[in-house]
């Protein structure tokens, strides 16, 4: 197989129309339209949202008895019934921008949910947003069977409602696009639909994807990443060969020039010393990886 498929993906019409962020006409305080917004955009995105969210405890479903905190985010929408999608944190717990994502996950149509899969190792369900470095340190000790339940408990709320669809998807960034693959291997329950894993990769030996994981896969899944992560990047042609291999419904694209954790990061300035070209290059994949997730959602969900 050619590894000229498997250069970075650059957006050159992107990239073009969107110069000008890096002199002084940037987005506005709710970051860009039609995007979720940055991370210094998500605070004033969630306060302005005129949609309806709140937070809620939720069993974990696993027998153990205890629950976990998740905050859901309803559409403004004519149907009488939305599919779901869960929105799997990064390793920096259920934050501020993690709600923000949500709330332009229920923008584009769906009933979201974003689980703190965090609750049971801090120690029980609670709104109060974790320090980095906090969340950091214990989310090591969440293991995978935690992870597939916790998203499997937020599906089961949120698919119960009387305003959902008995369908769902799952996404998720960083630790939780590794988690939306542990997720798929695992098969998820009736309703689910696929995942879009956004810089994770499934589980790796030296390097390279386990084929008899990835067998377990009955969903499509979709692998979008920067390509200055670059350990992500290397094992892209792998799971890619082996997805299709095995007959698998996947894509992939590495997007060239942009940072692990592109659509937290899209055109902040850094903060430290700007790089008006790695701002563009992040926007740029932003601006493609976004529809096309939405695209992906709304086709595994059923929606017109």
């Amino acid at each position: 197989m050619s590894h000229a498929r498997f250069r970075p993906f650059a957006p050159a019409a992107l990239l073009g129309a969107i110069a000008f962020v890096a002199g002084s006409s940037r987005a506005g305080a709710q970051g860009h339209a039609s995007l979720p917004p940055s991370n210094d955009a998500a605070a004033a995105r969630i306060a302005a949202s005129p949609r309806h969210a709140e937070w809620v405890k939720i069993p974990w479903g696993d027998g153990r008895g205890d629950s976990l905190m998740a905050y859901v985010v309803y559409p403004i929408t004519a149907r009488e019934h939305s599919p779901v999608v869960v929105v799997v944190h990064e390793i920096f717990g259920l934050a501020t921008w993690v709600r923000g994502v949500a709330d332009q996950v229920a923008a584009d149509g769906f009933i979201a949910i974003a689980p703190d899969l965090n609750s049971r190792v801090r120690g029980g369900p609670s709104t109060t947003e974790l320090p980095r470095d906090s969340s950091v340190r214990i989310i090591a000790n969440v293991p995978v069977a935690d992870r597939v339940a916790g998203v499997t408990a937020a599906a089961r709320y949120a698919t119960s409602l009387a305003s959902a669809e008995r369908r769902y998807a799952v996404i998720g960034f960083c630790w939780g696009g590794s988690t939306v693959w542990s997720y798929a291997v695992n098969g998820g329950m009736a309703g689910y639909s696929g995942g879009v894993a956004y810089y994770g990769t499934p589980y790796l030996a030296n390097g390279a994807p386990v084929a008899d994981s990835l067998r377990k896969i009955d969903k499509p899944v979709m692998l979008l990443n920067g390509s200055l992560d670059p350990r992500i990047g290397a094992a892209m042609p792998a799971i890619e060969a082996q997805m299709k291999a095995l007959g698998k419904d996947y894509f992939g694209r590495n997007y060239e020039g942009a940072v692990h954790g592109f659509m937290r990061a899209q055109d902040d300035p850094a903060r430290s010393e700007r790089n008006p070209d790695q701002e563009r290059a992040n926007l740029a994949a932003s601006m493609d990886a976004w529809p096309r997730t939405v695209a992906f959602l709304k086709k595994q969900t059923g929606i017109q």
